[in-house]
């Protein structure tokens, strides 16, 4: 038998940030993000062996265990070991197993895709199909954020393990005692379609440690820092606001709010931004980009841009003789899913 699992990736456009506690606690946040056809992926094989293995096979981390119901977390492969470590508490009484397990993701680490979060999503998802626990699309993406945030201890928000487990375009509220509420968005396909062409997807060459980054923002919230919060409802205002235009097909208010909460994203934390970013992002804006920003946390990782679709092209060939690197994308509708092989 053999069980397998992806769940997608995420691009944040409005609101990200504002689903980390304890801004969210206190004053509420909303995201608005979309799936897109890029994918962490889990396979896990039953054995008799008395062994567990994780390999990670994009990142060459291996990891080999007798059978035991709890795995110490330390620095090789902390989350694959905190959703080991939760599913046999909470599901098997402490029972350990035994298995092989694969990952890998279509993302590079910090590339600022939701890539950890849509990881422990994966992972968890492949477990449920094995042995059929009984969680819903909540469930699991509550479940999936206590174990990366709580037992693994990695500093981040909450969106990116519910876009992983619902899939589509969504408008998310966080509020406190870890509420939240996804609001599935019907998007016309000629809306999809033109977003979709408007698209550019520009790799960084660097990735960034994205709990520092929020590390940060947290202790700004803290502390009242004037500037960081002003930023944060900022950012929340702009999710307002590009939800609508995303509805009625406003493209050129669309580009108009992610270049705002870029500048509103710079004021809640020193490390968003650096002189790296900076100068990618005047190539791009003298190169036919109407607005972008650095996907997730910041710091690094993918540059998300609008450009006009009669301009893209241009926008792509200029952007080779940078160090980095373009792909393409698609929204994609469907949240984690998973399958057994007999």
């Amino acid at each position: 038998m053999i069980i397998r699992s992806k769940a997608p990736l995420r691009l944040g456009f409005a609101g990200g940030g504002t689903d980390v506690s304890p801004y969210c606690d206190e004053f509420g946040g909303v995201v608005l993000n979309a799936t897109i056809d890029m994918y962490a992926y889990c396979t896990i094989e039953p054995t008799n062996d008395g062994k567990i293995t994780f390999y990670a096979s994009d990142r060459e981390e291996y990891f080999e265990s007798k059978c035991t119901s709890f795995l110490p977390i330390d620095g090789l492969l902390p989350l694959h070991k905190g959703v080991y470590n939760r599913v046999i508490k909470d599901y098997l009484n402490d029972k350990p197993l035994s298995f092989r397990m694969t990952t890998y993701s279509d993302a590079p680490a910090g590339s600022g895709l939701g890539s950890s979060s849509t990881m422990v999503v994966a992972i968890l998802k492949a477990f449920m199909e094995w042995l059929n626990l009984p969680l819903g699309e909540y469930d699991l993406a509550s479940l999936a954020y206590k174990i990366e945030r709580k037992d693994v201890g990695l500093s981040g928000g909450k969106q990116d393990q519910y876009a992983a487990t619902f899939g589509g375009f969504n408008f998310v509220e966080f509020s406190n005692n870890d509420r939240v509420l996804v609001n599935p968005l019907r998007i016309k396909n000629w809306i999809k379609n033109e977003l979709e062409n408007s698209l550019v997807l520009y790799y960084t060459g660097t990735s960034r440690d994205s709990a520092k980054i929020i590390d940060e923002q947290i202790k700004n919230t803290e502390k009242k820092d004037e500037k960081s919060i002003e930023g944060m409802h900022e950012l929340k205002a702009a999710a307002f606001e590009m939800k609508e235009c995303v509805l009625k097909g406003d493209f050129d208010g669309f580009a108009q709010c992610l270049k705002k909460g870029w500048v509103s994203k710079k004021k809640t934390a020193s490390v968003i931004s650096n002189s790296h970013i900076e100068e990618i992002y005047r190539f791009v804006m003298t190169h036919g980009g109407k607005a972008a920003k650095i996907s997730g946390a910041g710091g690094g990782g993918f540059m998300m841009i609008i450009c006009d679709p009669k301009k893209r092209f241009e926008l792509t060939k200029a952007l080779k003789e940078k160090d980095g690197f373009v792909i393409s994308t698609s929204f994609t509708e469907k949240g984690t899913q998973a399958w057994t092989l007999r």
